[in-house]
């Protein structure tokens, strides 16, 4: 006896073979088909669909369900999908396994996170602390104005405006500061925002050591809405689960149909994985979307082949990538004309290989144990690449480039100054008299024509008209009644009387307490 038999095209599933002048069913499928045989003597002739696809409702010419639907086989040997509105035309056998389409992809650069000096924190995260930066200051500086005016706390010192920003950007760099506020309330204002950058800091730290050294890789496009979402250019085979499920109205794949609109999409009828895997999405950047088998034997005889040539640099091995979510899951299984008896006899007999694991086992069985070029490439060494620091470089770039912005904006208002200080004194002292430019660039500065007499001049009047005495300590010698001099705690002090004649000063007459006290009143 001898049935004729669909076969479709789909390696490691489902593929042919000529011996000696003959077309021989081969993959995993077929040694299925072995066991069947084996039990229930019989032979099989191969019918070949005309255009290799599986065919639906809206795309039955030259499919493997017109054939079926017309009764030109008894039964097609492959792993087909189950698609709802098949039913009409078809029987499907009980399923075989559940089929699972992934996405293979160029591996990119780096990982989809980040790997640079922004990696550790997310865009809103970043967001966030930069709105935070440029608030703080003018809301501490605000609060500090606030308080001085409901308290009227004499001792409070008032910051100003950019004494509060600078100190919100020193505490971000780990700084010190010379703010030292006064009232509780302030202190803890400052303290809360020094908690706050110490503990945002150890953050970004950590995370910062972990993403350079454990992080995870991930891929920018992991499931069918990134896709859509990034409107990425992907192929996939003519004829299969995939194009059925974009173009049914009732499939959640179908948001995807935008992508075929916009020719984003290729239903290819190229069946030569490797040429896809090399032309298509090597050159062309593309998503190859297949299903598992076809996907983890394609990947692993390019690593073979890429080992072979070259053995050393283990990061050449695997310059692909699979997404780990399925693209799609579809139950598979084998198919029947709706007026067929074989399924009674052959459904029973494929039921008990699924539940013994043997279609399972088939395909995995050329497969190694260990995953073959996972996302993350654990074995390799991570080396920091100039890529890592593009954001360190652009940092110091832009500190360069804004202090001598900075600087050339000083230095046009300081030639403005002059020029009006100049026309000023012009305007002052009328068209006859000129001043060197010495004396310009000198009153420039704030500083008066005559400076002040050295501190020893400025008192010795006062120590030559002393007379008497009364003691060691509090002694007193009375001059001319505007100053006095005292020995307090054992140190010399000239007390000299204010000019409204109601309170009094204490100048020191040591050398070294003099000298502090010369500068002091000088600067």
């Amino acid at each position: 006896m001898s049935l004729n038999i669909i076969l479709r095209t789909d390696w490691p599933l489902s593929y042919t073979e000529r011996i000696n002048g003959t077309l021989i069913g081969r993959g995993v499928a077929f040694e299925m088909l072995e066991f069947l045989m084996e039990k229930f003597k019989f032979n099989y002739t191969l019918v070949m669909p005309e255009h290799n696809i599986v065919g639906s409702s809206d795309d039955m010419d030259g499919s493997i369900i017109e054939l079926l639907a017309n009764e030109k086989a008894d039964i097609a040997v492959a792993f087909l999908p189950i698609l709802a509105d098949a039913r009409q035309h078809i029987l499907y056998s009980t399923g075989l396994d559940e089929g699972e389409w992934m996405m293979i992809m160029i591996r990119p650069l780096e990982s989809a996170s980040g790997s640079g000096l922004l990696a550790p924190f997310d865009r809103d995260v970043w967001i966030l602390i930069l709105v935070s930066l440029l608030a703080v200051g003018p809301i501490i500086y605000g609060l500090l104005v606030i308080r001085y005016y409901l308290t009227k706390d004499s001792e409070q010192v008032r910051y100003t405006l950019p004494h509060c920003i600078w100190f919100v950007y020193g505490a971000l760099m780990k700084q010190g500061s010379t703010l030292s506020p006064t009232g509780d309330s302030t202190r803890i204002l400052f303290a809360s925002w020094w908690i706050f950058i110490t503990i945002l800091t150890s953050f970004y730290t950590a995370n910062l050591t972990a993403f350079l050294t454990l992080s995870k890789f991930t891929l920018p496009i992991n499931n069918a809405e990134d896709v859509r979402r990034k409107e990425k250019n992907f192929v996939t085979i003519r004829g299969n689960a995939i194009e059925y499920a974009i173009k049914n109205s009732d499939e959640a794949l179908n948001s995807l149909s935008v992508l075929v609109d916009k020719h984003l999409v290729e239903f290819t009828t190229n069946l030569n994985d490797s040429d896809i895997l090399m032309t298509t999405v090597a050159k062309k950047n593309y998503v190859y979307v297949r299903d598992r088998p076809a996907i983890e034997h394609l990947v692993y005889n390019d690593y073979l082949v890429r080992r072979k040539v070259n053995p050393i640099n283990e990061r050449s091995h695997c310059p692909f990538a699979t997404a780990t979510t399925p693209f799609l899951k579809r139950v598979r299984a084998f198919a029947y004309p709706n007026s067929t008896r074989w399924n009674a006899l052959f459904d029973p007999q494929l039921l008990n290989m699924v539940e013994g694991g043997l279609i399972k086992f088939k395909l995995l069985e050329n497969l190694p144990k260990a995953e073959i070029c996972p996302q993350n490439l654990g074995g390799t060494e991570r080396q920091l690449k100039n890529r890592d620091l593009v954001m360190t470089y652009l940092v110091m770039l832009t500190g360069f480039c804004t202090s001598i912005a900075v600087f050339f904006s000083e230095m046009f208002a300081r030639i403005m100054n002059e020029r009006k200080l100049a026309k000023e004194l012009k305007e002052l002292n009328g068209p006859g008299l000129k001043l060197p430019p010495e004396k310009i660039t000198y009153l420039s500065k704030g500083v008066s024509d005559s400076p002040p007499p050295p501190y020893a001049e400025i008192f010795s009047r006062h120590t030559s008209g002393m007379i008497g005495a009364k003691g060691m300590f509090g002694s007193q010698i009375v001059t001319d009644g505007d100053a006095a001099r005292q020995m307090i705690n054992g140190r010399d002090y000239m007390v000299v009387k204010e000019k409204n004649g109601i309170g009094s000063q204490l100048i020191p007459m040591r050398a070294p307490s003099a000298a502090i006290f010369q500068y002091t009143y000088t600067n």
